[in-house]
């Protein structure tokens, strides 16, 4: 790192102010461009622009050798740990490294969903910062909110469409993780992240079926008889498309007179049990071996089945294979049922995850409201 002095003149010409500026290092970007990254400490001190006097001479000298010796302090300061780093030997620490540490314990505690977001993070940030020997003392205020900037307005997947607010938001989540967990080793001794807001995901839009709606579907013929049925248990059961593929006959037992499900949940990895209602299990068909729905399978033609099939039941909403979990929380909320026993039954381990459907349920009682016809007693 070096420190330099930077002179700004002031609007009226006569003045100029006087600020350090610590220099990081730099790095290019995915586009070529050298990034400098740095940050800049206001010093209480100007100089005059054009002296013209002796006074005036006199201030400008000892300005200057006061900034130096200020200067001198500064670099001293960093060299012992004063400005973030606890020594010279850790600020030297490659960024990149460190997130490949961090991204091998996922590796091992978290699931595989997880992991591959990790996985695509890390991709995503060498996209736009491809300078492989990048370290910790180049991860500054500036350096961040450039990253923030590349995952909100550039970033893209592999189809080469931007990637959603979410998205952006998780990965800029887990940046953040890894450089907290640097603070805590005592890599860093100043966290940048304390400058630095977080991505907001924005509402995304959940899509549900209601329950007349689903009754329509149940009447209405569907091409694969698996993929109606596995979506017509997903809105009995809460279930993902990844669970429900992967149900295995050896998943479902009886227990206290119930069928029931025990199963690890694929995203997440946590045991879960789950039991049925008789509608539910009588969408399985007849008792076997091995995979519950056989001939289900995530590909085109069954997407495209699946909107042909409510597009045939009058559905005109944009229907996936998740909305079947949506329709799922939004009607026992709807019903009663309380946010913590529906949030068990999703399998979410945290309560803040459910809540989005219980603003749903607020959002559709609102719009319920406003819909009473006009009884006359507002004069228009």
């Amino acid at each position: 790192m070096k420190i330099t002095v930077e002179k700004t003149t002031s609007k009226e010409g006569d003045k100029q102010t006087i600020r350090l500026v610590y220099w990081y290092g730099s790095y290019k970007t995915h586009e070529g461009k050298l990034k400098h990254t740095r940050k800049r400490e206001q010093l209480d001190q100007f100089l005059y622009t054009n002296p013209k006097n002796k006074l005036e001479k006199q201030h400008n000298k000892e300005t200057n050798q006061l900034v130096e010796a200020i200067r001198a302090k500064r670099i001293t300061e960093a060299a012992t740990g004063q400005h973030g780093f606890t020594d010279i030997g850790k600020n030297n620490v490659q960024f990149y490294a460190f997130f490949g540490s961090v991204l091998e314990d996922r590796k091992s505690n978290d699931s595989a969903s997880n992991y591959r977001l990790w996985k695509a993070c890390l991709l995503q940030l060498k996209i736009h910062c491809p300078h492989e020997n990048l370290t910790f003392d180049q991860i500054t205020v500036d350096w961040l909110n450039d990253v923030k900037k590349f995952l909100n307005t550039k970033a893209t997947t592999k189809t080469g469409n931007l990637i959603s607010k979410g998205t952006a938001s998780t990965y800029f989540n887990k940046i953040r993780a890894v450089i907290n967990a640097a603070h805590a080793k005592g890599i860093i001794s100043k966290n940048p992240l304390l400058q630095v807001t977080g991505i907001n995901p924005g509402k995304s839009d959940r899509t549900y079926l209601t329950i007349d709606e689903v009754r329509t579907l149940v009447k209405t013929n569907c091409r694969y008889s698996c993929l109606k049925n596995a979506f017509l248990f997903g809105c009995l059961t809460g279930l993902r498309w990844s669970d429900v593929n992967k149900l295995d006959w050896s998943e479902i037992s009886i227990f206290n007179g119930v069928h029931r499900m025990t199963f690890n949940q694929k995203k997440t990895g946590n045991l879960q049990y789950l039991d049925l209602s008789a509608q539910a299990y009588s969408l399985l068909g007849d008792p076997g071996e091995g995979k519950v729905f056989k001939g289900l399978s995530y590909s085109a033609y069954m997407n495209t089945e699946l909107v042909r099939w409510c597009m045939e039941a009058g559905i005109t909403k944009h229907v996936t294979f998740h909305a079947a979990r949506h329709t799922f929380a939004v009607n026992l909320l709807s019903n009663g049922v309380d946010i913590y026993t529906v949030s068990k039954l999703l399998g979410h381990s945290e309560i803040k995850t459910t809540q989005i459907y219980a603003d749903i349920i607020d959002s559709v009682r609102s719009d319920a409201m406003h819909k009473i016809p006009d009884i006359g007693l507002i004069q228009m």
